[in-house]
């Protein structure tokens, strides 16, 4: 079968269902979009939107990407010219959608590692207007002396200082030169934290007061929450079954729920330059969304992250299966609604939590996602202590004991934490017999702590949780009858 490439895409294929096409002169738009990653969930999502919207003649901006390493071998981005496949699968109103779009946002991938200077001189176009990341939760960080000028910076936030550097001197601080810089990254405030990076950053290298004043006056830096269930790249007998319905081969083939949420907070100004959000009522440009961050992150990533590893132990691989599954669908439902949702340190009104909470069981039941458990759970201390931690914390205040499920989930956690194989710096566990990876920055932390397990001393870790668990009372007893 031919690649997706815009060659052959022109030449035409031969497919036996409906695939929704690109118009030609999409692949005329200017480059407006400088986007930090490759993953799937901003393909997903914000490259979703944006090209739906350009297929409407709306926001009419391509998107160039950004990767940070530089892999041996032919690039799938470069092959198929950006072009990706999006298969949109689900139940929405009870009605089972299924939808095929070629997406042809993605004008370029640039390698951030070999191709800096590129990336640089895109910092000159008139056309760029926007930023996007998702660095995953420990990639907005700070980096001390991490170098802005010969090569690349190895932070994500060294090198969005470096572009801004760039356009500044271009444009000599012009006020149209400032950019919208929408992180995606799941922790509370991206937008605010990878600014409070930047500045800090700034002030090492001691930068000018006319740049630090253009940087605060003219750069919009905005708080954002995303919400789509994009699982990693399908497997190879499903992509393969997927393309043989399609008529050619794509190694960039995505699949995500019907469902979509992304949640901006911007004014006017960022209103002007995220026009694609006319495209898809999906896109929330609002003063305040605080309200859809607090949901998702606790009730829906929350949920996942405790029931991720527990399921995992258990023999499940994927969510739908563990939904399936009538004791663990109740446990999940009973952990959601009844302990994760009275916990949410934001006030609203509980049916509001309830609603949304059972609108997410259903997408955990989604049949057409193979939303995998593994996948769930990289950098899994993070996700506990960003996402969990704060509701163990606010469920004390508000009932003054161990939520029981809660506990159960968290040593799990633990449990799957335990590496019992160290190998070339990576770490692996054991699920009856099957070795799984542990891809979480403390791995190698529980590796020697399981040596001598002392829960109380985990617990009370404050560099872990931000706070001392150990002090929470029954806490440290709830989590030991499941150890």
């Amino acid at each position: 079968m031919p690649i997706l490439s815009k060659q052959n895409f022109a030449a035409g294929f031969t497919s036996t269902i409906p695939v929704q096409l690109p118009k030609q002169e999409v692949f005329s738009y200017p480059e407006k979009v400088l986007q930090f990653g490759t993953g799937v969930l901003l393909r997903g999502l914000c490259d979703y939107y944006i090209d739906k919207a350009n297929r409407q003649g709306i926001f009419k901006g391509r998107v160039v990407l950004v990767k940070s390493t530089d892999r041996p071998g032919a690039d799938a981005f470069t092959e198929q010219d950006g072009l990706f496949t999006h298969c949109i699968k689900g139940i929405e109103n009870g009605v089972a959608i299924e939808e095929t779009v070629i997406n042809a946002s993605i004008s370029r991938t640039l390698t951030a590692a070999t191709e800096w200077n590129a990336i640089l001189e895109l910092a000159q176009s008139a056309d760029m207007q926007l930023i996007i990341s998702n660095t995953t939760e420990v990639g907005i960080q700070y980096v001390a002396n991490d170098p802005i000028s010969g090569v690349s910076p190895k932070s994500f936030p060294a090198k969005l200082l470096a572009f801004l550097v760039a356009r500044f001197d271009h444009f000599n601080g012009s006020a149209e030169s400032g950019m919208v810089i929408v992180p995606t990254e799941l922790i509370i405030n991206n937008g605010d934290a990878l600014k409070d990076i930047v500045l800090k950053l700034a002030a090492d290298h001691q930068l000018p007061a006319a740049f630090i004043t253009w940087l605060n006056t003219h750069n919009h830096f905005c708080n954002s929450l995303v919400d789509r269930i994009v699982p990693g790249a399908p497997d190879a007998q499903t992509n393969a079954a997927i393309c043989a319905d399609l008529g050619y081969t794509d190694k960039n083939l995505i699949i995500s729920e019907v469902y979509s949420l992304w949640a901006i907070q911007g004014g006017s100004r960022v209103k002007d330059v995220l026009s694609f959000a006319k495209a898809d009522a999906g896109v929330v440009i609002a003063e305040d969304i605080e309200i859809y961050r607090e949901l998702k992150l606790r009730l829906l990533n929350g949920t996942h992250t405790l029931m991720c590893g527990m399921s995992y132990l258990l023999g499940f691989r994927l969510v739908k299966d563990v939904m399936a599954n009538g004791y663990l669908s109740k446990l999940v439902m009973n952990l959601m609604l009844s302990e994760l949702a009275l916990a949410i340190p934001y006030k609203m009104d509980f049916k509001v939590a309830d609603r949304f909470g059972r609108s997410v069981l259903d997408r955990f039941r989604n049949p057409f996602i193979n939303h995998k458990l593994i996948d769930i759970t990289v950098q899994y201390t993070t996700k506990m202590r960003m996402r969990n931690v704060p509701l163990l914390i606010n469920y004390y205040k508000e009932f003054g004991k161990a939520p029981e499920l809660f506990a159960m989930g968290f040593a799990a956690y633990l449990q799957f934490m335990h590496a019992v194989k160290e190998e070339n710096g990576k770490y692996f566990g054991d699920s009856n017999g099957e070795l799984y990876p542990i891809n979480c920055d403390y791995a190698s932390y529980f590796y020697e702590a399981w040596k001598d397990f002392d829960l109380k001393k985990i617990l009370a870790d404050t560099s872990l949780w931000g706070a001392d668990l150990s002090a929470l009372p029954g806490f440290e007893q709830a989590v030991q009858k499941y150890v």
